[in-house]
């Protein structure tokens, strides 16, 4: 027998045996009215009305719904609402400035736009057939109280269409199927082994790659969902404390913020022994490994994707075969981006690019035919970026374009950046390669710092006591932050752009 798999099986599941739990406790300080605590009984209802309006507009199996929303009980109920009967969920990230929405609006074909209160002004400037505003539009858009028409399911069929952050050119949308999803999901929830004793802290943005897959999966195994609106280290803990929190899904910037909140909070730290936080978005520095397992108490998992993988690629978790060894060693192991998922296959090509073989991997790029023909040449996701295989475990080097070539020799920039990251004034560090008319590149350090003095060389000199010399810095320059996109990832081209402002090609 052959059934289709759809994202709509996890919420089925969850009315069906967890329908009296609470499903999820919203965000109290939502600018509109907070939905307050929803059992899974009423979450169903709530995506139930939300299909049957999008009947009610004439919105066909198929068509884009773009929702640009802060964390919030709608925007979790969107992932089934919407997608659960045919439609194609857009999540945009909601930092993205007006004209960035508007592209990826148009570009998408969205009929329909949901926004958050907080960004009405998006509408002055931002034009679909249908607008709404979450909280003050709810009975439009959730009210609706006839029977949604029924769905088939269709495994291959566009389930969300994720924009990429990009970089240096305009945000490609990845199209992901139910099937990606369903299957994104279900090996997620396997390796982080998700029950239905499970609180999941939402720290992580619900638009990014659609938390992950974790509202697919905690909602199908019955777990909780707290919704946390904005990113305060001091909430976090607050949270945690309060709502008995096991799980939550950060980059290494959220991470940084419970650190720095933990060293001011009064008693035991919450979730000591309990809580797993699975990290991703870039290496973490073995400092920062070693600081959430021995200051926290938190179990510290890494994983490895992109927003094409759905993401999970790799898992990298505390072994049995590692226990006797000292905790830095223990964290150096943890810090690289782990083993194949199940299901996941990877190879490195002769240039040293990551290649992914998957059923998590994307349909392709929306209205893009030539750039989803290039990262899928020979039947391998090209990831762009670079790592190197042993035993199993898999290390990103760098994205292939950051790797410094001084003196011919190759440089990771993540290995110098985990050294500077060592030293104790260290809050981040960017490492980057200049032109050098004699050594072709030369590799600099941009740093910002805790407030602790600090001189460029002093940290020359700890990155001697670390790393060979020709891969320390030959310059530092302190910053006061390091520029990012949208989703946290720092823009190391806005940190080379001055440097190689007057030169044709970014390479010496």
């Amino acid at each position: 027998m052959f059934f289709n798999l759809g994202v709509r099986d996890f919420l089925d599941r969850a009315e069906l045996v967890y329908g009296d739990r609470v499903a999820v406790v919203d965000e109290p300080e939502q600018p509109a009215a907070s939905w307050g605590e929803l059992t899974y009984r009423q979450v169903a209802q709530q995506a139930r009305g939300q299909a049957a309006g999008l009947d009610a507009l004439g919105v066909p199996v198929g068509g884009r719904v773009a929702i640009v929303s802060h964390n919030s009980a709608r925007m979790l109920t969107s992932f089934f609402g919407v997608s659960g009967w045919g439609r194609i969920l857009v999540p945009v990230n909601f930092r993205l400035a007006a004209a960035e929405v508007g592209y990826i609006v148009e570009h998408s074909g969205a009929d329909v736009l949901l926004v958050d209160p907080e960004l009405r002004g998006l509408l002055d400037t931002v034009r679909t057939k249908h607008v709404f505003v979450l909280g003050e539009d709810d009975q439009a858009v959730f009210g609706n109280r006839e029977q949604p028409r029924p769905w088939d399911g269709d495994e291959a069929a566009t389930a969300t269409l994720n924009y990429t952050s990009g970089t240096t050119a305009r945000p490609k949308g990845v199209q992901l199927t139910h099937r990606n999803l369903w299957l994104n999901a279900a090996v997620f929830g396997l390796h982080t082994t998700v029950t239905d004793n499970d609180v999941l802290l939402h720290t992580l943005p619900m638009f990014h790659a659609n938390g992950w897959g974790m509202p697919y999966i905690v909602t199908g195994l019955g777990g909780r969902h707290v919704v946390l609106r904005k990113i305060d280290g001091t909430q976090i803990l607050r949270r945690i404390a309060q709502h008995h929190v096991t799980l939550l899904c950060a980059a290494p910037a959220v991470v940084n913020a419970a650190l720095d909140a933990a060293r001011t909070w009064d008693g035991e730290i919450p979730g000591r022994d309990r809580v797993r936080i699975v990290v991703a978005g870039a290496p973490p520095p073995t400092r920062t490994i070693e600081r959430v397992r021995a200051e926290l108490g938190w179990e510290f998992i890494q994983i490895y994707g992109l927003t094409e993988t759905s993401p999970l690629l790799t898992v990298n978790r505390m072994r049995t075969e590692w226990a006797g060894a000292p905790a830095r060693e223990q964290a150096r192991l943890l810090g690289r981006a782990g083993t194949a998922a199940l299901g996941v296959r990877l190879s490195v090509d002769d240039s040293g690019e990551v290649l992914a073989r998957s059923n998590h991997n994307l349909d392709g790029y929306w209205d893009n035919p030539a750039e989803t023909a290039r990262v899928q040449e020979g039947g391998w996701f090209h990831t762009g970026d670079g790592g190197t295989l042993t035993d199993g475990y898999l290390t990103i080097s760098d994205r292939k374009k950051d790797v410094i070539i001084s003196g011919g020799e190759n440089i990771s920039s993540i290995e110098v950046e985990d050294a500077l990251s060592s030293y104790p004034a260290v809050r981040e560090a960017a490492v980057i390669g200049i032109p050098d008319e004699k050594w072709g590149e030369l590799v600099t350090a941009l740093v910002v710092t805790d407030g602790t003095p600090v001189t460029a060389e002093q940290l020359i000199t700890h990155c001697r006591a670390h790393l060979a010399g020709y891969k320390c810095p030959k310059r530092v320059e302190f910053l006061d932050a390091l520029p990012r996109t949208a989703t946290g990832k720092v823009q190391k081209f806005k940190l080379r752009e001055p440097f190689w402002r007057d030169r044709d090609r970014q390479v010496n």
